[in-house]
């Protein structure tokens, strides 16, 4: 692949995690080609390599757009999403080194000042808060390919995620399982650590169904 090709997917995937980019959104090949000075066959290029992860789907006349889930297939991915997450903070617990328990509790401190200083405001900055938790937490793992999984994974549902933080109470309860996560980890409790990961990225039906309707 052209060093083109992965500027572009870099460029879209920072897109996606940033929020500019959202479920069922348009990619036009002229305007990424142009945007990033290149031809239109780096753009196919990335095109092809984010519809194989299942970032993108491409129709004939409808062009690129970006993935977005049926309630069946955000509820599929999710069980997914939180076996990997689990998986591992359970790693976590036990190949933490000196260097990934500082990253971790340093996470964990930017989230609690987050809560402290701005409450429930500002959810998209306290998401990003979130990702830097949950990155630490996956490379702690030592496992590069479970680390890109669960990165393809949450980028299927990253808007539904960064959405939920705007409901009442959600950053001040985040804010505490992050904790409660933290301490299995640096306690190297293993069970604990993947069951409570597992269980802090779930939620219920009812909340996907909220949610996909909120961003529909």
């Amino acid at each position: 692949m052209s060093s083109q090709t992965d500027a572009l997917i870099d460029a879209i995937l920072a897109d996606i995690d940033a929020g500019r980019l959202r479920p069922g959104d348009t990619l036009d090949e002229a305007s990424l080609a142009a945007d990033h000075g290149v031809s239109r066959t780096p753009v196919r290029e990335a095109f092809l390599k984010l519809e194989t992860a299942g970032l993108i789907l491409r129709e004939k006349r409808k062009g690129a757009t970006l993935f977005r889930p049926t309630l069946e297939q955000f509820l599929a991915i999710l069980e997914v999403h939180a076996a990997l997450e689990g998986q591992a903070a359970g790693l976590a617990a036990r190949r933490l080194s000196v260097a990934t328990s500082y990253r971790i509790e340093g996470a964990v401190a930017d989230c609690a000042a987050h809560l402290a200083d701005l409450g429930e405001t500002e959810p998209d900055r306290y998401y990003q808060l979130n990702l830097a938790f949950h990155a630490a937490v996956a490379e702690a793992s030592g496992n590069p390919y479970l680390v890109d999984m669960i990165k393809t994974n949450a980028r299927k549902l990253m808007a539904y995620y960064r959405a939920r933080y705007g409901y009442a109470g959600v950053i001040e309860r985040s804010v505490a399982e992050h904790e409660e996560i933290a301490d299995a980890i640096l306690a190297r409790d293993t069970d604990r650590a993947q069951a409570l990961m597992a269980r802090h990225v779930r939620f219920d039906e009812v909340t996907a169904m909220d949610l996909l309707a909120m961003l529909d």
